[in-house]
């Protein structure tokens, strides 16, 4: 999977939002609202060319304490919503 172009993490008010910025995110016209983690996850995201639910998972244990089957119930938890939202591209 990966972030898919158009999309970025911006500070709005106090709050981590993902906009569409650009061609790409034209007709997306919304504001996700994301927590501190998952904000952070949308950093790590960012930092790879392809993600998985197992790589977040990991990341996400060896930066909070979290066991991995909560941290991979969590991040599939908000990669589901980024897919549903359409800001995800699962294609390869």
């Amino acid at each position: 999977m990966k972030l898919k172009k158009g999309f970025i993490l911006r500070e709005v008010c106090g709050e981590n939002v993902i906009v569409g910025e650009g061609l790409e995110a034209f007709n997306f016209g919304q504001m996700i609202v994301l927590n501190p983690s998952a904000a952070w996850l949308w950093k790590k995201a960012q930092e790879t060319s392809d993600f998985t639910i197992d790589s977040l998972a990991e990341s996400l244990c060896e930066h909070y304490d979290v066991s991995l089957d909560q941290a991979k119930q969590d991040v599939t938890n908000i990669v589901t919503e980024w897919i549903n939202v359409g800001v995800v591209d699962t294609e390869e």
